[in-house]
Parts: structure tokens; sequence; C-alpha cells
């Protein structure tokens, strides 16, 4: 089975708090699915925590993980969005982000601190959350007579996909979902179901 058909990504919203020279840093990680949900939860812990100096954050999108962004909010380039979007990386992580939100206690931390800083408050709440592997799937949807029926119910019992919808109309029709690499075995075998044939995408 080939990889590429698994992601990485987190189970639920977890936090994390790093403390450096009395600059606090609060680290939230959620699972996101769209560009959307990453900017209304920016904005909702921009306004949550809108006394505080930097609220900088990165996200990994898709699968593919080539739907990416950070932003430093404010500190210095490289220092904020980098870090944090590296330790997305490092666990291979997917669907997330991760705002840190910085309190500034007076010393100054310098790049490398910085970097630092930000880098082990993105770990801290990837650390307290729960690292969970999908599958990417897909659908495919058929028709195909009433009286094949057993014929295509045998190969959903074997292969297991789930079944999204079925209809019985003067046509039976279905939709099927199931992991990207078994796809192409799946499509061979209703192949081969007399008067099946498939919906236009």
């Amino acid at each position: 089975m080939e990889a590429s058909d698994v992601y990485r990504t987190i189970e639920g919203s977890a936090e994390g708090e790093y403390s450096e020279k009395r600059s606090k840093f609060l680290a939230f990680a959620h699972p996101v699915r769209t560009v959307e949900e990453v900017k209304q939860w920016v904005e909702h812990y921009q306004k949550e925590y809108y006394d505080a100096r930097h609220c900088c954050y990165a996200y990994m999108l898709g699968p593919e993980r080539k739907e990416f962004r950070a932003n430093d909010n404010g500190e210095p380039s490289g220092t904020a969005g980098k870090p944090i979007l590296g330790q997305i990386n490092s666990h291979e992580l997917t669907d997330v982000l991760i705002v840190v939100v910085r309190y500034f206690g007076g010393i100054k931390l310098g790049t490398s601190g910085l970097i630092q800083a930000y880098k082990a408050a993105a770990q801290e709440a990837i650390s307290a959350a729960t690292v969970v592997e999908r599958t990417v799937d897909e659908e495919v949807t058929f028709l195909f007579e009433y009286p094949f029926m057993n014929s295509v119910m045998r190969i959903v019992k074997e292969e297991g996909p789930v079944i999204v919808s079925q209809g019985y109309e003067q046509d039976c029709s279905m939709t099927l979902r199931i992991r990207k690499g078994s796809m192409p075995r799946l499509k061979a075998r209703l192949e081969k179901v007399e008067t099946l044939r498939f919906a236009e995408e």
C-alpha cells in the first residue's frame, strides 16, 4: 500500500506554554481544513489576547502538504512563523494550525532566542495533541441494473469501502468511498459487473 494515501494530523485542539526571560509564549494547535478556518482562529486569538505583543502562526493544509503559510506578526522576519512551521514539518503534520501568542517580558531575546522560543512553544502544543493517521479517500459513483445488486454488494463486502449513498430509481445508483490506494482495484472489479457504468465525474 503506497504511503501517499495516508497523512498525519491532530485529533483535536491542544495548548502549550513556554517562558523565556519573562516573555510568555502561549501556543494553540487546532485541526483545520480550510484557510477560512485558519482566519477565524487567528482572529479569535487576536481578539482574546488583544493585549499581547505578537500573535504569530503557521499552518499546513491538504494531504500533499503543499498549502502552507508562516506569519511573524511583527517579530523579526523568520523568527516566529518559520520555527512554528518547522515543528509542523518535523512532525509531518497537515490540516493543522498553530498560533503562538507572545507576552513581552521586557527583556529582548535576540533572533536565535526568539526562534528557539517559538519552536519550543509550538513543540509544547504538538506534544499535548493527539496525533492521528488518516487516509486520503476518493469517491466513485456508478449506476447498474437491479438484477446485478448481489454482484455489486459482494464486491463492496470484500473490498470494504464506505457506502456514501445509494438510490433505486429505474437504475440503481451507488457512491462508495475508499482510500486512494485501494480505488484502482475497486474500480477494476466493478467494471466487470454487467450493465454497470460509472457516473461522469
